[in-house]
């Protein structure tokens, strides 16, 4: 498989379908906006704590399946989609790790260790992701289950940054008004 075809030099790109789109269709920003999420999650990894580190690799192939899911525009029942399922492992997961934490009384700024500011540094591509899918999917239908995912992994990226930066040793910090 060559790395390089040439057949994108003119802007345009393939679907999952071969359909030929432009590089700056909802669907190409949707994809690519969780492709450059997938990156970051890989940038943090290892981040010294086992258990996140199998999550975010867990993630990681979640976020490979959003982005088929994306590039599929007429999507068979066979073809990798994001279900309900891959919901509640994160719901899980961040019910598990509020266990950990001491509860939310106020904003926090978006700082801590370098693997916990990078954790909240995702959640904010993360976010970004979700709106280009919520564009999306106001022009074409899409699984609504990628959406919520999306949503949901946001708030578990939140959360993997607060028990890290616990675990690291780094407090919390509020905003000043």
């Amino acid at each position: 498989m060559s790395i390089y075809t040439g057949r994108g030099d003119e802007g345009k790109t393939d679907l999952r379908d071969m359909t030929r789109v432009s590089k700056a269709s909802a669907r190409i920003e949707a994809y690519g906006t969780v492709d450059e999420l997938n990156a970051l999650v890989g940038t943090i990894r290892p981040t010294g704590h086992d258990d996140v580190d199998d999550r975010l690799r867990t993630v990681q192939n979640h976020l490979h399946v959003v982005q088929a899911d994306f590039a599929n525009p007429d999507p068979d029942e066979d073809d990798p989609a994001i279900r309900a399922d891959h919901v509640e492992t994160i719901e899980d997961w961040i019910d598990e790790y509020d266990e950990e934490l001491e509860p939310l009384t106020s904003f926090i700024l978006p700082t801590g260790s370098e693997h916990g500011a990078q954790l909240h540094h995702a959640r904010t591509v993360c976010r970004r992701a979700e709106r280009r899918a919520v564009a999306l999917a106001s022009e074409e239908q899409i699984n609504e289950q990628a959406v919520q995912y999306l949503n949901r992994l946001s708030d578990g990226l939140f959360t993997f940054g607060r028990v890290v930066n616990k675990r690291d040793g780094e407090p919390e910090e509020s905003p000043e008004y």
